[in-house]
């Protein structure tokens, strides 16, 4: 028993170190996007980091002997989910044109607080006072972040928070499709899904038609694809190996931990995105910022501290990433 107790101890321990080097690669990965927004086109990029990813996670999986199953027991709900997937984080990705990486980051921290609405109106989950005053005082933190100007103000500042809505929604259909649908082939059908609309998008505005406006993020979008590859398929290879790493140590850590413990661990990306954004990009944060960071954490942390002593997993059974 002691043993047994020690060991799960020590599962947990790896698992938090995982989940922290996840959170850190996650941002590199972020930080390279950010870098590269103003010579590629978002969704060349998509095509690049998906397909290099398909095949690293394939390659992983042969190896480790795991059953793959490509076809989905709900291909409605897996539609629907792979197009809240990636439009949501086309959202997050179109952000980083225009907002400091670590306030982008902050706002998509809302996810605990969506995804606690959603269950209960979707899933029908039991949530007590004390999570709602904890969503009410997230959403409070997110104003604070915000800090909105309503006479001037950037509405695509919004624009992670849609990410995190998107996400949230998928989150509720992966709880329904779960039961018959494995990690791996909800995975992969996202994968393939993101590559086929990637590909259409090439064939729609792949040649900088409608490339006219001199905004960052409209130029992030409609930029004609491959124009200067030689200086940019290093950086979009480094998105796909950086996005596969990051998600083999976050599916590790929540395989061999329990989630409950590890879960939390993830607002460290709140940590590691400021940073890079300073060091890299000289974004220093403001005190809005970096109270209403404080604000976001403490409730998310406090939801999964809730969903703990409750013994439920609404927020805590996925990772947020």
């Amino acid at each position: 028993m002691i043993y047994g107790r020690m060991s799960r101890e020590n599962n947990n321990s790896r698992g938090i170190i995982l989940i922290l080097l996840a959170m850190m690669v996650f941002s590199i990965q972020d930080g390279i996007m950010k870098h590269i927004f103003s010579f590629v086109s978002l969704y060349e990029v998509y095509l690049i980091r998906t397909l290099i990813s398909f095949v690293l996670i394939l390659l992983f999986l042969k190896l480790t002997k795991k059953k793959i199953v490509f076809k989905t027991q709900y291909p409605l709900l897996t539609f629907c989910r792979v197009i809240l997937f990636f439009f949501g984080f086309s959202s997050f990705y179109i952000s980083l044109s225009v907002l400091p990486l670590g306030l982008a980051t902050a706002l998509f921290f809302v996810t605990p607080f969506l995804i606690t609405i959603f269950a209960h109106f979707f899933l029908k989950e039991e949530i007590g006072i004390r999570r709602w005053s904890a969503v009410i005082v997230g959403f409070i933190g997110v104003y604070i972040t915000l800090n909105p100007d309503f006479n001037n103000f950037n509405y695509l500042s919004l624009l992670p928070i849609m990410c995190a809505f998107c996400y949230s929604l998928s989150m509720i259909i992966i709880r329904k499709t779960s039961d018959k649908d494995s990690v791996y082939t909800q995975t992969f059908t996202f994968y393939f899904g993101a590559i086929i609309f990637s590909i259409i998008f090439y064939f729609i505005i792949g040649d900088g038609q409608y490339n006219t406006s001199n905004h960052p993020a409209s130029q992030f979008i409609f930029r004609e694809w491959f124009v200067d590859l030689k200086s940019t398929i290093l950086f979009m290879i480094a998105t796909g190996l950086t996005a596969t790493i990051a998600f083999l140590l976050l599916f590790t850590a929540y395989s061999i931990a329990s989630p409950a413990v590890v879960s939390p661990f993830e607002y460290s990306i709140l940590l590691w995105s400021p940073l890079i954004g300073w060091i890299y990009f000289n974004e220093i944060p403001s005190l809005n910022t970096i109270i209403g960071i404080l604000v976001i954490v403490s409730s998310g942390i406090y939801i999964f501290m809730r969903e703990k002593a409750k013994d439920q997993s609404i927020v805590t059974e996925k990772p947020l990433r």
